[in-house]
């Protein structure tokens, strides 16, 4: 159930638009587990399935699948993160439009919209280094701003999101995106918004993140209906 799930969320994020051609990536590991899935490079979201899944150790090696269809960028994204964090199961990293957008502003996510009161005070910011290539270099600089954050914004390049579970990870990624193109509307007349006070962030962020008990997974079951809807094949 968790490789169906795995390819479930790249068709649902293909389904809303938010793939970048092959240019993206996701993974998943089971609870406690020393190797995570992540797709193929090279293919579309809506063409992952279970078969073509590959499965890496920890330690960047590939031990279920073709070795050359493996993203190093990936390794050192996902890898470097589950390494450091025990806590996470499911990571994605995605660059649209709108996420970009608002990495490359000085000011990061702002607070105007319930969307973003879900990450207030809970997203960290990455300066840009060109790809992910080295571990040792880039892998330690992700977890060192990651902290202890599941949602880490990559300065003029996108977002990586994370989570517990795969769909708390689908949660941020939705609500995110939705926060990011609302910010943009605004086109940086930023003098004229209007901001909740500090008080009613905190107690928003505190409210929206404990409003159900499993985090995203109310989302999660209604993404599945519409997924088999289209009947796609894993």
């Amino acid at each position: 159930m968790h490789r169906v799930n795995y390819c479930n969320r790249y068709h649902i994020l293909s389904m809303l638009q938010l793939d970048d051609h092959t240019y993206t990536h996701l993974s998943a590991r089971p609870e406690g587990a020393d190797f995570y899935y992540i797709y193929p490079f090279g293919l579309r979201f809506e063409e992952v399935t279970v078969a073509n899944l590959l499965t890496v150790n920890l330690d960047g090696t590939v031990i279920d699948g073709y070795e050359e269809q493996y993203n190093k960028t990936g390794y050192v994204i996902h890898g470097s993160i589950y390494q450091a964090r025990s806590d996470i199961n499911a990571i994605f990293h995605i660059h649209t439009p709108a996420t970009v957008a608002v990495s490359a502003m000085k000011e990061g996510l702002l607070p105007i919209s319930q969307w973003a009161l879900h990450f207030y005070n809970r997203v960290s910011y990455h300066n840009y280094n060109s790809l992910a290539l080295d571990q040792l270099q880039h892998g330690v600089d992700l977890i060192q701003d990651l902290q202890k954050n599941y949602v880490m914004f990559l300065r003029n390049h996108g977002v990586i999101t994370s989570g517990r579970t795969i769909h708390e990870a689908m949660f941020y990624t939705y609500h995110l995106e939705q926060a990011c193109k609302t910010q943009c509307l605004f086109h940086g007349n930023y003098q004229s918004l209007v901001l909740p006070s500090t008080a009613v962030c905190q107690q928003a962020v505190q409210d929206l993140l404990s409003f159900e008990q499993n985090l995203g997974f109310r989302d999660w079951q209604a993404w599945l209906k519409v997924l088999n809807k289209h009947d796609l094949q894993l």
